[in-house]
């Protein structure tokens, strides 16, 4: 199935993945949609479809691209995303690009565990799924920076705060 990224509401849309009613949004936001990514990335050629247009917006933006050496997600979301992003950037670079994700933990703050580490050379991208306030995001990145490592660029399938 070819897209282009205007049509990847289109997608969601097909897939019953943006739903209409009243929600209440984590960041605590109320809102009368609500983007279930889940819905959609359950299909590996959609989450790959995906990815590939997030690569190619990133690539086309920059080259800070090839220097980018981990993938950084917020669980549970931005896992399946993030993963599929990692593999498509290993597949245009020398390197194996790792993807690992960040969760709460037993105090409700957000931290590497499973054993994941990163090091101070690692140069990061934050891969989420959609972005409302941006708290998630700052979080994981108030994370990579503990590590002293390089936040070099964050995307999203979805940013809601533009329109919130």
């Amino acid at each position: 199935m070819e897209f282009r990224k205007d049509s990847i509401i289109d997608i969601f849309k097909l897939y019953n993945a943006i739903l209409e009613g009243h929600f209440l949004l984590s960041s605590g936001l109320h809102s009368d949609k609500y983007i279930q990514c889940a819905l959609v990335l359950q299909y590996p050629k959609l989450a790959e479809k995906i990815a590939m247009l997030m690569f190619e917006e990133i690539r086309n933006k920059s080259n800070l691209w090839q220097e980018v050496t981990v993938i950084v997600s917020a669980a549970l979301g931005g896992i399946v995303i993030g993963q599929e992003v990692a593999r498509i950037f290993s597949t245009f670079s020398d390197k194996q690009i790792r993807a690992v994700f960040t969760e709460r933990d037993e105090n409700a703050k957000m931290a590497l565990r499973r054993g994941f580490q990163l090091k101070e050379e690692d140069k990061c991208l934050v891969v989420e799924d959609v972005v409302t306030t941006g708290k998630s995001t700052k979080e994981v990145i108030e994370v990579i920076n503990s590590y002293n490592a390089k936040v070099v660029g964050v995307c999203s399938i979805f940013n809601r705060s533009v329109f919130e």
